[in-house]
């Protein structure tokens, strides 16, 4: 015969052993982060700058975090596909840097926490409802002023290049939603005009429109270029810079990338400080908060970088009041 008491003793041993093996089991859980990348070929600065990030907050690769990396090299149609695969994976949170990548993880997941960098306007764009409340399962840093910072290089530009009267806006189609872009367009005319700049707006889908792109500037007589960037352009930089210096024409980028690679000047957000915060949105996730209670946050470190190698290839004299505002000049 079974001895009642200790069978009761034994099964009381079992149902709690359940819940503290499974507290073990959750406890152990490392979590696994989804980056889902337009083209990693063009620098791992991003990646360094985020896994800093998440260092100064208590986590280290392979040990108590995991990340997934699905990347698009350069290939932005392939974006949803690869969106669908972190989404399959049941990662804890995709980081999307760049508004591309923010689209195609929102189409892909209504549920799993999303965090976006460099996203020109995250509402004109449909990604969050407010920057305070942005509801939904989206949140991250922006680049809302587009237009501001747009009008800001054109302004670089014509102290930069004195007496230039037209200058050609080269920009991407398609990187965001058709509103967000018909803004910053907007705000860029804006910016000109009150600058006395006749601006020539110029697309380019994909890399076989960018020798097309510097034909129609030429005929048009363009003495001078802003970029307005897109993952596409990112990616051709040194493409951009070499058509640039062929046709001698000053142009002024949105992003260091672009000056590194041979341009003449960039203007922008630290790009690099942007995927350090991502870190602290990843953080705050995964310690339950929900993305659509995180406020959207702007960028607060901008940049100037000046290539004087490329001003004297130009024959481009930057006048001393300009290159006392650069916080790198490059010799």
């Amino acid at each position: 015969m079974i001895d009642r008491r200790r069978f009761l003793a034994g099964t009381g041993a079992v149902l709690l052993a359940a819940p503290l093996a499974a507290e073990a089991q959750q406890a152990a859980k490392v979590p696994r982060i989804g980056w889902l990348q337009a083209n990693q070929a063009l620098g791992s600065w991003a990646q360094e700058a985020f896994l800093q990030g998440l260092r100064d907050l208590g986590y280290v690769q392979g040990r108590n975090v995991v990340i997934e990396y699905r990347d698009a090299e350069g290939k932005l149609e392939r974006l949803p596909a690869l969106a669908a695969e972190l989404v399959a994976l049941r990662v804890d949170v995709i980081l999307a840097g760049g508004a591309a990548q923010a689209v195609a993880a929102t189409q892909a997941t209504k549920t799993i926490p999303i965090v976006f960098t460099g996203v020109g306007d995250p509402v004109a764009s449909g990604l969050v409802t407010t920057l305070a409340r942005p509801g939904g399962n989206a949140t991250g840093l922006s680049l809302l002023g587009s237009p501001e910072v747009v009008g800001k290089r054109l302004e670089l530009l014509t102290q930069a290049v004195p007496g230039v009267r037209r200058v050609a806006l080269l920009w991407q189609p398609g990187v965001v939603r058709e509103a967000a872009g018909r803004d910053t367009l907007k705000g860029a005319d804006v910016a000109a005009r009150a600058l006395g700049v006749q601006l020539q707006v110029v697309d380019a889908r994909g890399p076989a429109d960018i020798d097309r792109a510097f034909a129609d500037m030429t005929r048009a007589h363009a003495e001078a270029v802003t970029v307005l960037g897109g993952s596409m352009l990112n990616s051709e930089r040194r493409r951009l810079a070499d058509l640039a210096a062929k046709n001698r024409l000053p142009t002024v980028y949105p992003a260091r990338q672009y000056v590194d690679a041979g341009g003449l000047m960039a203007y922008g957000p630290n790009a690099a400080d942007l995927f350090r915060r991502a870190a602290t949105y990843v953080d705050k996730i995964l310690r339950g908060a929900k993305p659509g209670d995180l406020p959207i946050e702007q960028p607060t470190k901008f940049e100037l970088i000046i290539n004087l190698k490329t001003a004297k290839a130009l024959g481009l004299t930057i006048p001393q009041s300009v290159l006392a505002r650069a916080d790198q000049v490059i010799e």
